[in-house]
């Protein structure tokens, strides 16, 4: 990946000042001309401007440059740089070329047809659209509705694949069924944690309460036996 250097002539001022480089190598390290450089040299190019460099600001190593003062021949190669830096954030729509803005309305079919989930203001970052085109679009009422195909916004070269997959991503996190936010953890009142805490109480008592109960039944049923036992003895006697 190319990088641009950073404050050319303050930079060839400090190779001037600082390096047994020639002008040629410094001009073309620069991209300026040789006469530039061999002005720099005299005070006539750039009188005022402080030297800059390039080895603090990690464009060029110390290795390079020796390489350089070793052969006169030798071309400097720029460093590359140890940090990206994000690229600015884009404010408002994407613009589009006016060649590809007629294959607009295809790619807004298209992503309406296989992406009903995504909003109507990422479709508008990725194709560079506005949202009355969209609704003509999605209404059937465009000017040209009988010749809009949907294709695919990236092979129309409106957008990367990267920033629509991006987007889809997007759109299918902030999707969620009803269904699924309604099962989400409820947090009780005060009265109904007590409520329930009361019925487990109960529950758990009836549970206790339950063996006792049967063996209380089974005493009655013996109990009942015997008495009828007693008295079929009675009436054989009589």
């Amino acid at each position: 990946m190319a990088t641009t250097l950073l404050m050319p002539k303050a930079t060839a001022v400090w190779l001037v000042d600082n390096t047994a480089l020639s002008f040629d190598q410094i001009a073309a390290f620069c991209g300026l001309h040789p006469l530039e450089v061999q002005g720099v040299a005299d005070g006539d190019v750039a009188n005022g401007i402080m030297g800059a460099s390039p080895l603090q600001n990690g464009q060029l190593s110390r290795e390079e440059i020796e390489r350089g003062e070793a052969n006169p021949n030798y071309r400097l190669k720029i460093s590359e740089p140890k940090v990206r830096v994000a690229a600015p954030k884009r404010k408002g729509p994407r613009y589009t070329p006016i060649s590809r803005r007629n294959e607009r309305p295809n790619a807004i079919k298209w992503l309406l047809r296989n992406h009903p989930e995504m909003k109507d203001a990422q479709i508008m970052r990725l194709v560079g659209t506005t949202k009355s085109t969209i609704d003509s679009v999605r209404e059937g009422s465009h000017w040209n509705n009988p010749n809009i195909t949907p294709m695919d916004p990236v092979t129309l070269g409106l957008c990367s694949q990267i920033d629509l997959d991006l987007e889809v991503s997007r759109a299918s996190k902030g999707s969620t069924p009803a269904d699924e936010l309604n099962q989400g953890t409820m947090l009780l009142t005060a009265e109904e944690a007590l409520a329930g805490a009361h019925r487990g109480h109960h529950d758990s008592d009836a549970e206790e309460r339950s063996p006792r109960l049967d063996r209380e039944e089974e005493l009655d049923a013996d109990s009942v036996f015997a008495k009828l036992k007693s008295l079929k003895g009675d009436s054989n006697n009589d």
